[in-house]
């Protein structure tokens, strides 16, 4: 078994790619969210994640699901986006993707924050700290991927149809922080399961679960501080991968215009 998906059963994985799924909808109630985020961390908590208080051993399990959940990502397609949001050209509707996305992972700072605020007056329940770290970077992480996937479909850059090449397609242009060059064949198939690409992901595991770390303020200065970062690094992430697709987009040859999309039932 893979070192991107030991210790996750079939099972396991369609659970945790259910709930994360749900976390990354456009719009989510408060209540909803800390809803979905306690499920996150129970479905930790039944994984056997007491190893989490080591940091290696908790980056290597962030990155194993992360890995597990990221085919479970919701990504629509450009003619679904056209459909959705059926006034806005093109850069516009990347506004709105990236201030959809911004907001929901603002607010799973905040819902991650609230619930460490409440717990810290109660010495005991913060061993559940770890975990809730873990689960908090693991939804914000599929929030970003959906954005990087949709971004990609915008600006004429669509990642590969299916399978391990689409994941680690999409797992390495978050990483990155740039575009997959869809003038490149096979792009990603030599990186399955390869240790550059791991080590991308989880260096930047690494500085998201950092980041999350402001989590553990006290009182409510945790969800403060964790919503406001949460946000101004998804609107980084999207502004420079916005950058590279549009360098991209400008070098390839001019493709024949996309057709309205047809009104739903």
């Amino acid at each position: 078994m893979s070192e991107w998906s030991a210790g996750i059963d079939g099972d396991g994985a369609d659970e945790l790619g259910t709930t994360v799924a749900a976390l990354t909808a456009d719009e989510i109630e408060p209540a909803r969210r800390r809803q979905l985020l306690g499920r996150l961390v129970r479905q930790a908590r039944a994984r056997g994640v007491g190893g989490l208080f080591k940091p290696r051993t908790a980056l290597r399990w962030m990155t194993e699901v992360v890995a597990e959940i990221a085919p479970h990502v919701p990504i629509r397609d450009l003619a679904t986006l056209r459909r959705h949001f059926p006034d806005l050209d093109d850069e516009a509707l990347a506004d709105r993707l990236v201030r959809n996305a911004a907001r929901a992972t603002a607010g799973v700072g905040a819902a991650g924050g609230g619930a460490s605020a409440v717990q810290w007056t109660v010495t005991p329940s913060l061993l559940s700290a770890p975990v809730l770290l873990a689960a908090e970077t693991v939804a914000v992480v599929a929030i970003e991927l959906k954005l990087t996937g949709e971004l990609h479909e915008i600006y004429r850059a669509p990642l590969p149809a299916a399978g391990a090449q689409r994941t680690v397609a999409l797992l390495q242009a978050w990483a990155n922080q740039r575009g997959v060059n869809p003038m490149v064949p096979g792009v990603g198939i030599g990186a399955v399961l390869g240790t550059a690409a791991r080590r991308e992901l989880r260096d930047t595991l690494l500085k998201r679960f950092g980041r999350n770390l402001t989590t553990l303020g006290p009182f409510l200065t945790g969800a403060a501080v964790a919503s406001y970062l949460n946000r101004r690094a998804t609107r980084t992430l999207a502004d420079q991968l916005r950058t590279d697709l549009r360098r991209q987009r400008r070098s390839l040859p001019d493709a024949p215009p996309v057709p309205p999309a047809l009104p739903g039932p």
